[in-house]
């Protein structure tokens, strides 16, 4: 029982590796880390706050 669990656990492992490689490769290839600043940014956009502002109200 000692050495045979390595027979399930490291083609186990090597395909989750595999796997998560191929998801990274397909995310960089999507271009999803491209513009990694905009986002950071437009959090502190005060675009909401003009449009209640110049409206009265919030929608």
């Amino acid at each position: 029982m000692g050495l045979e669990i390595l027979y399930i656990l490291i083609p186990v492992s090597m395909s989750l590796a595999i796997l998560g490689l191929i998801f990274f490769l397909w995310a960089n290839h999507s271009g999803q880390f491209d513009d990694l600043s905009t986002p950071a940014i437009k959090i502190l956009d005060d675009e909401d706050l003009e449009r209640i502002s110049s409206t009265g109200e919030e929608r």
